[in-house]
Formats: structure tokens, sequence, C-alpha cells
């Protein structure tokens, strides 16, 4: 135990490794520990096994936290810009897919190898699979007690995710520190993940499974946790409720025994083109079936499940009443359901919550009641919006702490 580290990093994942490598290219002695056989899982089926790695547009705006000005110090020192650089100089190719969002043309693997690689290059002793049984205080070092024994340091960074995915070894070991050392934990659940429906509230629709559909989608409130959103998205029909990309970011701001509301034309809705009024009163349309006039900018399948919900099926346009046509309306571009509950962590991408970002400096991501440790990554409670911010953050707040390391 005579040696002393700059920085013992406890979890080996996006942030964990990243801030590693920064450091020891700072000439920092830094010492990653992770309990899983395999580093970096996480990161290799993300994405599809393509890591969606950054988003181009990565800002604040596309975080949640219960501080919402935390994340701009870190975004503002090493953005999106700054990690395609170094993916750019690992010869790793890439493409955007949507919005933003950068993927591997080729694999996931190649951004753990580029995260190895660059460890290496800071000279980082990397110890796995390693189980940490204690972090203790002495003096102005840390002790962090590992079935191998004890090993001293200047400082400690929890860099152990979320509880997502438990299948490949998620845990809540960097909220237990937190709490340890007396800081404040926000309750994590599960985000970006598939909503659940009773069979009740949901209805016929679960005959539709499969069908996806681009839809305007709002949820939250203002002023409550984490506020409102609406995002014009794809949204999809399962057997189990709704998923796609507009649910999961949806899910982020929902909160038990809320509604979630839908415009299922709100994708294709243009000021001055297409709208809801301007399709019911075209005069092309009197003689038509309720189904057709749907069908012009709904999938057939779910413009005859929505004409039969308001028992209009078979129905021409010119037979529609005044007030079944403003009941359709509000059905089509202002669908209010209440979900049951969430998918649960095995289908979640992130965690909600994380320790409080009150108790942590914004520039360093240092504990402000104990000098010398850090949380970064996951754990904090900083949850970006699909399409590789949550990435971005690992990468931000990494670098960010390996700077006062």
């Amino acid at each position: 135990m005579s040696k002393i580290w700059d920085a013992v990093i406890i979890g080996g994942g996006a942030a964990g490794l990243f801030c590693a490598g920064v450091a020891g290219q700072l000439g920092k002695k830094v010492l990653v520990l992770d309990h899983a056989e395999v580093l970096g899982e996480k990161i290799r089926i993300s994405g599809g096994g393509r890591c969606n790695f950054t988003n181009m547009h990565s800002s604040p705006a596309n975080f949640l936290s219960l501080n919402p000005h935390f994340v701009k110090s870190a975004l503002a020192r090493y953005p999106s810009r700054e990690f395609i650089k170094l993916v750019t100089s690992h010869g790793i190719d890439y493409h955007e897919k949507h919005q933003g969002q950068l993927f591997c043309d080729d694999s996931a693997k190649q951004i753990i190898a580029m995260l190895m690689a660059e460890c290496a290059k800071g000279k980082v002793t990397i110890r796995h699979p390693v189980s940490v049984q204690s972090i203790a205080h002495e003096g102005n070092d840390w002790l962090v007690q590992t079935q191998q024994g004890v090993e001293r340091a200047r400082t400690v960074v929890m860099a152990t995710g979320g509880l997502p995915v438990p299948a490949i070894g998620a845990s809540a070991y960097s909220l237990d520190i937190a709490k340890q050392f007396g800081l404040n934990v926000i309750e994590p659940r599960p985000a970006l993940v598939p909503l659940s429906f009773t069979a009740e509230t949901f209805g016929s629709l679960n005959e539709l499974a499969g069908l996806s559909v681009p839809v305007r989608i709002a949820s939250g409130s203002k002023g409550h946790r984490y506020g409102a959103c609406r995002f014009n998205e794809d949204l999809l029909l399962t057997h189990k409720g709704l998923s796609g990309p507009g649910v999961l970011q949806a899910s982020s701001y929902w909160t038990e025994g809320e509604p979630i509301h839908v415009d299922w034309l709100g994708a294709i809705e243009r000021p001055g083109g297409f709208n809801c009024d301007a399709l019911f009163n075209h005069e092309d349309n009197h003689l038509k079936l309720t189904e057709t006039i749907l069908a012009s900018v709904l999938p057939q399948r779910l413009a005859k499940a929505f004409a039969e919900q308001k028992n209009l099926l078979g129905k021409k346009w010119a037979e529609v009443s005044k007030k079944d046509r403003q009941s359709l309306k509000e059905l089509l571009t202002n669908w209010s359901v209440k979900p049951a509950g969430t998918l649960g962590w095995k289908k979640a991408e992130v965690m909600l919550g994380g320790v409080d970002t009150k108790d942590l400096d914004s520039q360093t991501m240092m504990s402000r009641q104990h000098p010398g440790l850090f949380f970064i990554g996951e754990c904090v409670d900083v949850t970006g919006h699909l399409g590789g911010h949550n990435f971005q953050w690992a990468w931000a707040s990494g670098f960010a702490c390996a700077q006062a390391l």
C-alpha cells in the first residue's frame, strides 16, 4: 500500500474511462477499478451496437436536472465537437442518423478501443473484475478497500453509472457512497423507457402493435420536477403499450398518475400548410368515408381504429355531425392517456435522478462537503434527451473532473 494514486476511479464505463485517459495524459497517476469481467458493456450494446456517441447539437436545453444550469460549465468546456475530433483522430468513421445523432459506421467496440487506447497513452492502470468493499477518508487521503487489498489515493471518482440494464451489472454503488458521505440523492427512476397501459385504458389500439407513426407528444408540467416537454418524434404501438423515440423522450418528464398528450397529426401539421381543420373542411372530402379521409394522413389501420372508436366507421363525412367532428378532432390532435407505469430498469436507457447537483461543484464535479470526492456521468442528477446526449454528459463531466484531479 506504499503507492499513493492521484486518483482512484471506480467504474470503467464511458465517464470513468474517459476521465482516466484525460487525467493520465495530464500526468496524474490513475487507477480504474471495475467489478465487470468485460469493460464498456453499456457502450457496446448502445445504439444497436453502433454507439450513438454524441450529438452535434448537444446543449444545456437537452438535459434534465433539478438545477438546469448545472450542466452549462462542463458542456461549454468540452462540447461535442471536441469528442468528434478525438473520434476522427482515431480513424473511426461515423455518420449522422437523425437530428445530429452521430453513430459509428462499423461498431461501438471502436469507441471502447479508443477509450482504452487513450488510457494506455496516459499510463492508466486498470483492474477488473475487482469488487470495492468500502471507501473511507483518512487525513488528506482516501482509502479504497477491495478484495485484493487497500488502495490509497488523493482523490476518489465515483463513475459507476445508474440502475438501467441490471443484466450487465448496473448498480447503485455511487448513490450508496454519496449517502454514506451525507450527500443528498434525488430518488432515481427509469428514464428513456417504454410506457405500459392497462387493457382498459389502451382499448383496441393493442391490436395495432408494430405500427410506427410520426407524432407530436407532450408530457410533464411546467414548474413540476423536471418541467414539461414536447417532441416531434415517432411513436411505436406495442403489445404492452407505447414505445419509440417520442415516447422514450416523454417518459423522462412523465410522473405517475399524470397523462401524456399525443397529437397524431402534429408531426405533419405546418403553419399555413396542412392542419386538421383544412382536412375536415376540404370540399373534396364531403362524400368520402370518415376512415378514408383519416387514411390520407394516417396509416390505414390507425385511421380505421379511430373512426371505429368514435362510431364513425362507414359513415360519409357529410353525415357526421359538428359535435362528432369536434370529438374526432380532439382524439386526433389531443389524445390524452394515462400510462399505468414504465417497463422499468430492464428496458430503461438511462436513470433519472441521482446525486443532487446542489452538493457538487459544477466546474469540477467535486463534493462541496468532501474535497477529493467526485461524481461523474449517469450517477449525477443529469439526464440527457435521447440521441447521444447522455454520452456527451459522460465525456463532458469526465473531462471537467479530470482537470481538477
